[in-house]
């Protein structure tokens, strides 16, 4: 990251961050930065907290959303996030092993999840709480966890079984979980920014990569990539964060308000996560561009059986009690596919 750039935002951060005093009649700015498109689930979910944290406080904050990589890319959000430049993000929760929180991997395990029920019982539970209390020694304030979706592999080869992705160069997020799932099929990971994926595909230098739908369309993804299995192996979320030591120095009465402005906001951000990705897979048929399949119980099985080891494998990184919590709320048992 540019210095300049750094320090104009630590200068933005800094002001922003003012008690009511010293800028009195000035609201008090949260700057809002995301890597994706303002019309993915989390593009709107951000925007719907900024009208709601607007209103709820009377105007006493202004936020400031900023999509699509503008103000940070992937690797570089979390550091402006605690130093200040940015006061609130909604990483993937892949983001957080490299941070040092390996715990959220969890979220990254194939198949941990069968549907949202299962899902929400972990991010809207004690397991989710407990999880979110881990960033604060980094200087991290967890508010809430936000839906994007279930992740289908893309290709510009057929994919239905698990033997037709060895050997092809896959995209992921920076994750040992996620890695280790990518060589379990035989394909070679590729750590890659968000950003950068459309021109990776578009050139050649991977083959394919594994996106809920919602990334995939707004992305253009699906231009670039012919074929589209609905293997709906792993979950991809986000946590809603803020800066810590900004968060604990709000007024009281702000932060309440905006405390039940999240709440609203996640309800919505779910809401419309699993429609937008219903609606941007009916985008992806029709634009012709890619054909979308959708594998039998079989084929599904088949998946999962090679996917089953991963977990095994990460249990020493991610924790067994933990993993034991998560398994206790959705049945699944990687042992008895």
């Amino acid at each position: 990251m540019k210095i300049s750039a750094l320090l104009f935002g630590l200068l933005a951060g800094t002001l922003s961050a003012l008690p009511l005093g010293a800028l009195a009649q000035q609201p008090i700015v949260i700057k809002f930065s995301h890597v994706v498109a303002h019309d993915t689930p989390k593009g709107l979910a951000a925007e719907f907290f900024a009208k709601k944290a607007g209103e709820m406080t009377k105007g006493k904050v202004k936020v400031e959303v900023y999509a699509n990589s503008t103000l940070y890319k992937d690797k570089e959000e979390m550091e402006a996030l605690q130093l200040g430049a940015v006061q609130m993000l909604a990483p993937s929760l892949a983001k957080f092993g490299p941070l040092g929180v390996k715990e959220f991997e969890l979220f990254d395990l194939p198949y941990v999840f069968d549907n949202y029920t299962e899902l929400h019982r972990v991010t809207q539970g004690p397991v989710g709480q407990s999880l979110l209390k881990k960033l604060e020694p980094k200087g991290v304030t967890g508010l809430a966890f936000w839906d994007n979706g279930f992740k289908s592999f893309s290709a510009n080869t057929p994919i239905k079984t698990p033997a037709d992705l060895k050997g092809k160069k896959l995209r992921i997020q920076s994750s040992k979980v996620l890695e280790e799932q990518i060589r379990a099929l035989s394909a070679l990971p590729q750590v890659m920014a968000f950003s950068e994926v459309y021109q990776a595909l578009q050139t050649g230098v991977v083959d394919g990569t594994e996106n809920p739908v919602s990334n995939l369309y707004t992305q253009k993804m699906h231009e670039v990539q012919k074929y589209l299995t609905m293997t709906e192996h792993g979950y991809l979320g986000y946590a809603v964060i803020v800066n810590k030591k900004f968060w604990e120095g709000l007024p009281a009465d702000v932060r309440g308000q905006l405390e039940a402005a999240m709440k609203e906001s996640t309800a919505y951000a779910n809401k419309i996560a699993k429609e937008q990705n219903e609606k941007d897979l009916e985008g992806v048929k029709k634009s012709g561009k890619t054909q979308v399949y959708v594998p039998s119980a079989e084929e599904k099985l088949a998946f999962k059986k090679a996917l089953a080891p991963v977990h095994a494998k990460m249990e020493s990184r991610i924790g067994k009690d933990l993993l034991q919590a998560v398994y206790k709320e959705t049945g699944f048992d990687p042992n008895k596919l």
